[in-house]
């Protein structure tokens, strides 16, 4: 195994004790997505504490899949290609899939939350991607001059207000011979992305706070941070007129100007579900929002005139 570069260690030594976890309240990209989304779900959620625990499939597949290609990149980078070449991911898909479904079938009061032959479906589907990033590994994942810097890597940034920004980075690594780091957000879709989704500057923004915080907290200049969402097809249409791969890569711009407007869109939600000055929520001016926002069309949401149980 190569020597771990000395910038590594100091980024994994860092002792996130420094950090006050006292705040009394944090905020993630998760939040901020879902009230431009929806004000009203995310004041359902957020505001009020109710929460929509319907177990989805799509969820027990990405979940199932977001581990296994972590913990095989674990085995790559910190011991040999050898080693994860050895791994049977079909066998270790199965054992996390079948894991998580029961889960949140006992979560689901026993009541199961998808067909034999929709499970099937999407543990072949499953399948099919892990062999297809297995057999492509050196396309994706070279070995030579990159290293780990960390799966699930956490950011926790103070934003004022005594407010705490809080995520997990999906996979670093570092790119030792340009001195360059790669944040990757993994998604896992039916078809990839379209045109669309990729213009969508909410899905964008997951990615540049990213970087603007990673920036921050571990010292790292912005002109050596690079991000890119690792996108993997449950569904390639093999007659297609064009080459379609399990694997979608894209790398949305993050550059100065995306930082600012990323960094505006952050302080905006503070500045309208947040007391001035405070991490208490403004109840007033977030029901005067709602009273002027569009409702949205979740199935779960019956401040959206739908029916929610809990």
């Amino acid at each position: 195994m190569a020597k771990k570069p000395q910038i590594l260690k100091e980024i994994q030594n860092k002792q996130l004790s420094e950090i006050n976890y006292s705040y009394q309240k944090s905020i993630s990209y998760s939040q901020m997505s879902m009230y431009r989304s929806c004000p009203h779900k995310w004041a359902l959620q957020y505001k009020e504490g109710l929460y929509d625990n319907t177990p989805s499939i799509h969820f027990t597949f990405g979940t199932s899949m977001h581990e296994v290609i972590q913990d095989w990149l674990t085995v790559l980078y910190e011991e040999s290609g050898a080693k994860a070449d050895q791994i049977n991911l079909e066998e270790q898909f199965q054992e996390k899939f079948i894991s998580l479904y029961k889960e949140e079938y006992k979560k689901n009061k026993n009541t199961h939350y998808s067909s034999p032959e929709e499970l099937r479906e999407f543990f072949e589907d499953g399948v099919a991607i892990l062999d297809f990033i297995k057999k492509k590994r050196n396309q994706y994942f070279r070995k030579r001059g990159w290293h780990l810097v960390g799966i699930e890597l956490p950011i926790a940034m103070n934003v004022g207000r005594n407010l705490l920004y809080k995520g997990f980075i999906d996979l670093v690594l570092y790119h030792e011979p340009t001195n360059k780091f790669y944040i990757y957000d993994i998604k896992t879709s039916t078809n990839g992305w379209s045109a669309k989704a990729k213009k969508d500057e909410t899905k964008q923004m997951q990615l540049v706070l990213y970087k603007k915080f990673f920036n921050e907290q571990y010292g790292i200049p912005l002109e050596n941070i690079e991000v890119e969402f690792f996108i993997v097809r449950r569904k390639v249409w093999e007659n297609s007129d064009y080459p379609i791969h399990r694997v979608q890569l894209y790398k949305p711009a993050a550059g100065r100007n995306k930082l600012r407007k990323a960094d505006r869109i952050l302080n905006e939600f503070i500045e309208d579900v947040f007391i001035k000055g405070t991490s208490k929520y403004n109840v007033s001016k977030i029901d005067q929002i709602l009273s002027t926002t569009k409702k949205c069309s979740s199935p779960w949401c019956s401040v959206c005139n739908k029916v929610m149980s809990f």
